[in-house]
């Protein structure tokens, strides 16, 4: 079968997208390997999306979810590694061998943590360091953890952890956080939590699981080390875009260079959308109308065909 449209992801802007395309009558799949993407690793309640005013990620994509599928759109929990395009239609390669067909492209792939590239991150993936506090925090309980990154999601990890952990400290590379104030405040209410700015993590430290981070302090000058048993890595977001290298132009930050007002690419018939892009904002209800718009250029792409 070729289908009309192919959704590469399926957090919210792919799920809007899978909305608007079924609404319109064309013939649509979703694939992603995890449903929901950030959505589903997000540590705090969220109360910026409209009609919503204190909602969890996991039910907000539930419920997303839930509509794609009242629409019968199909949704196929797969890797894909590669796009190739022959003639008119579109070819992705998935992790399995499998080959789906489709007569246009949106790329809402989103993003994936950020590496911080020091001694014993990867070692310790799975015994001590993870990337996703909803995932893994109930595991330390009454334990003493760090989280690397001073931004929103740092701080919301933090706030979120500190149900399970006994101390926690946020370590911030800049001489400032950039969480936005409410979540500054927040975590300065809590006695169990420690900001460190100027901080530059060099090593992460133990045995069979972590025992000890090692860092620079900038501003002394000089490494220091705290016991921990747990690091969860909230540096940052990088876009998942180099599988579609070849259809589509990518910025210095790898984003997905598109027309904001017609979310399409250099290659015709591909779209993207949501947090892959070069976006200015990256929230959830903007990657849903970015969803919205995509979906509704491809109706008017495959009407013109």
């Amino acid at each position: 079968m070729i289908y009309d449209v192919a959704i590469l992801g399926a957090g919210p802007a792919g799920l809007t997208a899978g909305i608007y395309t079924a609404r319109q009558g064309a013939s649509v799949i979703l694939i992603a390997k995890n449903l929901g993407g950030q959505m589903t690793q997000k540590a705090v309640a969220i109360e910026n999306y409209p009609g919503f005013e204190n909602i969890s990620g996991l039910d907000l994509i539930q419920k997303m979810e839930s509509q794609v599928q009242r629409l019968k759109v199909p949704i196929k929990n797969e890797e894909f590694l590669d796009l190739e395009k022959n003639n008119e239609i579109f070819k992705i390669i998935l992790k399995n061998g499998e080959i789906i067909e489709a007569r246009s492209l949106i790329l809402a792939s989103g993003s994936q943590p950020r590496n911080l590239n020091v001694p014993g991150e990867k070692e310790f993936i799975g015994r001590g360091v993870s990337y996703c506090t909803t995932c893994d925090g109930p595991l330390f309980q009454g334990k003493d953890i760090a989280i690397i990154g001073g931004g929103n999601a740092g701080f919301e990890a933090g706030l979120f952890m500190s149900i399970y952990a006994n101390n926690i400290y946020i370590l911030e590379y800049n001489d400032l956080v950039g969480a936005d104030k409410e979540n500054q405040e927040k975590a300065l209410d809590l006695k169990n939590i420690k900001i460190i700015t100027s901080a530059e993590l060099k090593e992460i430290k133990g045995d069979n699981f972590v025992r000890e981070i090692v860092y620079f302090d900038k501003n002394e000058n000089k490494e220091k080390s705290l016991l921990v048993s747990g690091v969860f890595v909230q540096a940052g977001w990088r876009p998942a875009s180099s599988f579609a290298k070849d259809l589509v132009d990518l910025n210095e930050k790898k984003e997905i260079i598109i027309d904001h007002k017609t979310m399409t690419t250099k290659t015709p018939g591909v779209f993207a959308a949501g947090d892959v892009t070069d976006s200015q904002v990256k929230q959830i209800v903007c990657a849903a109308g970015d969803g919205a718009k995509a979906a509704i250029s491809a109706y008017k792409y495959l009407q013109k065909k």
